[in-house]
């Protein structure tokens, strides 16, 4: 039974690269919190964070890199190999990350909480949850996702996935397994039947009807249903540059969500959107040029906020192409302005940007709140 009165809490793990943040996003799409303790682990040591001294403090100044950050590779290839030190640094940072998601749970609006952690059935924390979810992958899956997204080497890759318990123990434990082995379209449908099962109990909240403004324009949020016509949109805007495909867009849901713009119930333009850490990131926005561009940005920008405003954003950053980034006047209106990582201040929005920011774009920021959820920690 959860310790949260009113909320109903899925603790989703399972071993590195295995999908668990593909699954979490999923649920996401179907209306729950989505919480990932293992980004908070990150926030905790970051310079000027609580867990920061304390962690050099017992390993040494040598895990720095040049900028005064902890290097989180050399941190990693030091506990993953040694089971003693991987202990001092969960002992660290396990206590703030556990006060985070306690703050976090008790002020979302929303009844259903999915929180991933990879560390969950060792913690307390899954005492704390309702029901347990874990994902599979074989090896060799595993293997090639660290290969080709965290560009790691095999011999890096095999001491990460072998330094952990077998996947078969969390397994044991689940309540929902999800297999994470064929496409994302699989996995959506194998999420989409447990969620049936609890949504029930779960799902109390009135259906938000978007509503058409005085433009006539329309806002909603996208669901992997739309893969079709979010490619073609995408593609026709693009003039060919950017082929989508309808799978493209549907591994993008695994990553991403999506605000849809129409008009008299025609697909004009879309935002792809994420959330992550308490940081509203938009990394591609499309607007159909023959449109009021002024009015399409605001009705997408309004509905955009709200919902980022509903999952407890301290700030929201744009990153523009350069033909969007140029209607200054536009993002001014909308109370965004032109910003350098270095100048936002927060380390958490810096990272945010470092980690999201793709080639040849532009930051814009705009600050949410001003009540920092997590600055008592």
């Amino acid at each position: 039974m959860s310790k949260w009165s009113g909320k109903y809490v899925i603790g989703l793990t399972g071993n590195i690269a295995t999908g668990k943040s593909v699954v979490r996003k999923m649920l996401e799409h179907l209306g729950a919190y989505g919480i990932d303790a293992d980004a908070l682990a990150h926030r905790v040591i970051a310079k000027g964070a609580p867990g920061y001294r304390p962690v050099i403090s017992t390993f040494g100044k040598w895990i720095l890199s040049d900028n005064g950050e902890i290097d989180r590779q050399k941190l990693g290839r030091l506990v993953f190999s040694d089971p003693d030190a991987l202990k001092e640094l969960e002992a660290i940072i396990h206590p703030f990350v556990d006060q985070a998601i306690d703050l976090i749970v008790q002020r979302a609006s929303q009844r259903t909480i999915v929180i991933e952690a990879i560390k969950l059935l060792e913690s307390r924390l899954a005492k704390d949850c309702d029901t347990i979810w874990a994902t599979f992958s074989p090896e060799k899956t595993q293997l090639a996702r660290l290969m080709s997204k965290r560009a790691m080497t095999k011999a890096d890759a095999l001491t990460r996935i072998r330094s952990q318990a077998p996947q078969q123990d969390k397994l044991d434990q689940a309540t929902v397994i999800i297999h994470n082995v064929g496409s994302y379209e699989d996995t959506w449908k194998q999420v989409q039947a447990a969620w049936k099962v609890i949504s029930p109990i779960t799902d109390t909240r009135p259906v938000r009807v978007p509503k058409a403004s005085q433009s006539e324009f329309v806002v909603r949020r996208g669901r992997p249903g739309d893969s079709q016509s979010i490619s073609a949109l995408i593609t026709r805007l693009s003039n060919g540059s950017n082929t989508q495909t309808v799978d493209d867009v549907m591994a993008a849901f695994g990553e991403k969500a999506f605000m849809l713009l129409e008009m008299d119930k025609t697909l004009v333009g879309l935002a792809a959107w994420q959330v992550e850490n308490l940081v509203a990131r938009t990394t591609d926005i499309h607007v159909d040029t023959e449109i009021d561009l002024p009015k399409a940005l605001k009705a997408l920008m309004d509905e955009l906020e709200r919902a980022s405003q509903d999952l407890q954003c301290e700030a929201s950053l744009l990153f523009l192409t350069p033909a969007l980034a140029g209607q200054a006047s536009i993002w001014k209106e909308l109370g965004y302005e032109m910003r350098t990582s270095d100048s936002l201040g927060i380390q958490a929005w810096q990272d945010a940007v470092k980690e999201s920011m793709p080639f040849n774009s532009a930051l814009f920021f705009k600050q949410l709140r001003h009540d920092r959820i997590l600055r008592p920690i």
